[in-house]
This record gives C-alpha cells, structure tokens and sequence, in this order.
C-alpha cells in the first residue's frame, strides 16, 4: 500500500458474494476461494427488514463447488446505527462456527474477518450462508480479499 491509499481493483480482488436479494428463506453466497489472498473481509449490507434474521455463519470448503461444507470461527465488526453519519464499526469482536444471529436494525453493516491461514487443511474456499425465516428481508454481500499473491488490474479468479 503506498503513501496515497490502497487501489482494491489492483492491489486486493472482489468478489460479488451475494447480490442484492430477499434472503426469504435464507441463502447461501458464491463460494469463493483464498488461494491467493491471505485475508478476506465480507461486508454484508442489511437493506428493508420485515423481521430479524436469523443466523450468520462461514462455510470453509474443499472446493469451488461449496463441497463438504464446515462452519468455522471468524472476527465481526459491526456498524451499530443506521442512517447518516453512523459508519463507524464497534470493536471487534470474536464469533464461534455456530455464528451470529445480526442486529435486527435495517440499513446497516456488518464486515467479517477471515485469515487464510487459519482455514482448515484442505479447504480454502469460503462460503457465507444466511438462515431466515419466511420474512421478505433484504442483503447483499460483497468480499474484499487482501494480500493477493498475483496484483494488478487482471488479477486471479477466485470464484472457478
């Protein structure tokens, strides 16, 4: 990173996670691998919600097929208010494979942590998987993976 900020598109890789959706039903995000990352942050966005969420967890897997899914620990920072002038994330804060279940307050962030390095042997792939009820609730999640092997404008797919 030099002295005037850090370029995502060249010196880190996105990956479209989830896109803009009702989670009616709960859903599972595009697996993603950290083969040549060694962090990823995953920012959800909560939109419209009719009721809380339910659970958040993170699937490491052996492949890019989402195979022999296990729900593994990961850090949280979570934006606590909605609206204007409220982007400032709390402390972080430590969650266990079980998951979270997210704050029920419409239009804010939630931005979790993943080392590479602390995935299990044989499965560098990453999975965000939502539980919700019947409820016309809405989220979109995007990666930021950090620390990429092979930088520049035409960096390495992480999703075939």
């Amino acid at each position: 990173m030099g002295a005037r900020g850090y370029n995502i598109a060249e010196e880190g890789h996105v990956v479209p996670v989830l896109n803009p959706a009702s989670i009616s039903g709960g859903v599972t995000g595009l697996v993603f691998g950290m083969r040549f990352a060694s962090k990823a942050n995953i920012i959800i966005q909560w939109g419209a919600l009719a009721a809380a969420q339910g659970a958040v967890t993170l699937n490491a897997c052996t492949s890019e097929a989402g195979a022999n899914p296990t729900p593994i620990a990961f850090d949280r920072y979570q934006q606590l208010l909605a609206g204007a002038g409220n982007d400032v994330l709390a402390p972080r804060a430590s969650v266990t494979a079980a998951g979270y279940t997210p704050s029920d307050v419409p239009n804010t962030v939630d931005v979790l942590h993943v080392q590479a390095d602390e995935l299990p042997p044989g499965s560098p792939y990453l999975q965000l998987a939502i539980a919700d009820g019947t409820n016309v609730d809405m989220a979109s999640a995007v990666a930021i993976l950090t620390g990429v092997r092979y930088q520049g404008i035409s960096n390495q797919t992480t999703t075939v």
